[in-house]
């Protein structure tokens, strides 16, 4: 370890030691992520928890993506690290403070009002990656002044007036200084998501009953937020929807313009026009990592889109190490679906992937705290993640992938 590492290490394991003499509340009442999602249950209206919480059909998806992880072992070895290790990674030639980061939400809005720019904020001062999603609630321009240094965007498929809207996302994006800019190809057909129908949320219209104010009015907080922000909207599509679209009007154009998933074609054609970093999100299958990559691809996302899709996809822990292994050292793994804790990234990282992204739990941190609930999800997340890696030997997080791990859902492929 050269002295700047050990300096940063000694400097953090102080920071951390002095957090806990010092009794720290957020830590006392929420020492892990599954109590910010009590506590956001108990906080949150109604059908904002079922909006971020739920997943498609009867969530069996989601719990495949926790069992997943749960599953795997790491076997540690001792005598070769007595302090916190630096958990610092480099992605697409920049500096991150962890390998973890905020993926694209469709809507976090809904959960908390103004979430997009709480998050913004956080990943910025943490110096993790914050992925802007196309129906965010801010748009690129003002994630941009929030996050410069760690800003991505991610776009969906917008195939009408031959990619029309999608290019000029992307235009906004290199002129905004975005750094990666991420595909999303596991959405091809629209789906339903049981829970958030029954509570008012699965339709083409967004309409405020009698129980969604109830709702409302029974949770202050968030009330204050959305009387502070405003109604959740699709920020950087309501431009195009015609001047004083309504609520109602941006949705139904949202829906108009986005659909199918990305033909290898059609990737080609971004990949050509984006000269930064590009990232296709949704890999699931060695094969189609491959191909990426033979289309000039940079970054490999492994995910089921977080079990919000179709719940009978494998979890992503369980095809990753195939993946990572056909990838090699060719492009930047990244994973997400089902991470809950810092001991689910070193897992990742273990199995293949340089770095990890959490969506519901940096919602569920919402519920519970509002604007400092992100903060408080990186917190949790970094100090986890570098007392997991010290647990097992590893110096740093690269070196969690020589630790032998048993993982006993790992899926084996034909070879490509």
């Amino acid at each position: 370890m050269d002295d700047r590492t050990a300096a940063t290490t000694a400097t953090v394991s102080a920071a951390q030691q002095a957090a806990y003499r010092g009794g720290d509340k957020l830590r006392t009442r929420y020492p892990t992520i599954d109590y910010l999602r009590r506590a956001a249950r108990e906080r949150l209206p109604h059908f904002a928890f079922e909006y971020c919480d739920g997943g498609a059909g009867s969530d069996g998806g989601i719990r495949r993506n926790w069992a997943g992880l749960d599953a795997v072992e790491i076997v540690p070895r001792y005598g070769v690290m007595p302090a916190l290790p630096p958990v610092e990674v480099e992605l697409f030639g920049r500096k991150y403070a962890a390998p973890i980061g905020i993926p694209p939400m469709g809507g976090p809005g809904i959960v908390w009002p103004g979430a997009d720019a709480y998050m913004a904020q956080a990943a910025q001062r943490a110096r993790i990656p914050y992925t802007l999603g196309t129906v965010g609630g801010i748009t690129i321009e003002q994630a941009a002044k929030l996050a410069p240094d760690v800003l991505w965007f991610q776009l969906y498929r917008m195939a009408r007036n031959d990619h029309w809207l999608g290019f000029e996302l992307m235009r906004r994006c290199e002129a905004a200084g975005v750094h990666v800019f991420v595909l999303t190809v596991d959405v091809p057909v629209r789906t339903v998501r049981p829970r958030e129908v029954v509570v008012g949320l699965g339709g083409s219209k967004f309409s405020t009953g009698p129980r969604m104010l109830y709702d409302m009015l029974s949770s202050p907080g968030w009330l204050m937020s959305l009387w502070q922000h405003g109604q959740p909207r699709f920020a950087n599509i309501k431009s195009y929807a015609g001047e004083n679209a309504s609520t109602n009007e941006v949705i139904n154009f949202a829906r108009s313009e986005i659909g199918g998933a990305f033909t290898w074609d059609e990737i080609a054609r971004f990949r050509d026009k984006w000269k930064k970093p590009l990232v296709l999100k949704g890999i699931m299958h060695p094969a189609d990592a491959e191909r990426a990559i033979s289309l000039g691809i940079d970054g490999i996302w492994v995910s089921n889109h977080g079990g919000r899709q179709i719940e009978a996809l494998p979890a992503p822990i369980d095809v990753l190490p195939a993946v990572a292994a056909q990838v090699g050292s060719r492009a930047t793994v990244l994973f997400d679906s089902g991470v809950r804790s810092g001991l689910d990234v070193v897992r990742a990282i273990a199995l293949g992937a340089h770095a990890t992204f959490a969506g519901k739990a940096f919602l569920w941190g919402l519920g519970a705290l509002g604007a400092d609930g992100p903060k408080h999800v990186i917190d949790l997340m970094i100090d986890e993640a570098r007392a997991s890696l010290g647990q097992i030997g590893a110096k740093t997080p690269a070196d969690a992938r020589s630790v032998v791990i048993r993982h006993p859902g790992a899926l084996t492929f034909p070879r490509v």
